[in-house]
């Protein structure tokens, strides 16, 4: 699928954060499907919702990561499922579906957006 396909400029949107997560499709894939637990491979960006600040990028690693869906945050982890291979994802996840509260986590208390292209599932 979309190991060649480039990196996402995500803009920072305007207006107030979202308290619940948000799930736009940008791109419907036509793939397997990922479920609750699967193991994905993604290529994935993320910044601030309030700056759009970039604070992570697997392009920026140079490689696609694969990794199980439970463990990871919970807005990955209701974000992802029901994506299907092919597709590119954009999740707006609140605090306390990412990383929680401000002063554990260096993203605690953020809203974050991520886009996320899912290259295969199992």
């Amino acid at each position: 699928m979309t190991d060649d396909r480039t990196k996402p400029e995500i803009d920072a949107p305007e207006g107030p954060a979202p308290e619940e997560l948000v799930i736009r499709d940008l791109i419907v894939g036509d793939g397997a499907e990922a479920k609750p637990g699967d193991t994905v491979r993604v290529h994935y960006a993320g910044v601030e919702y309030e700056t759009g600040e970039e604070f992570d990028s697997s392009w920026n690693h140079g490689e696609s990561i694969q990794f199980s869906l439970r463990g990871l945050i919970q807005g990955w982890q209701d974000g992802i499922p029901g994506m299907k291979v092919g597709g590119r994802r954009e999740l707006v996840i609140p605090p306390d579906l990412g990383y929680g509260p401000e002063g554990g986590h260096f993203l605690g208390g953020k809203t974050l957006i991520f886009v996320i292209d899912l290259i295969s599932v199992g």
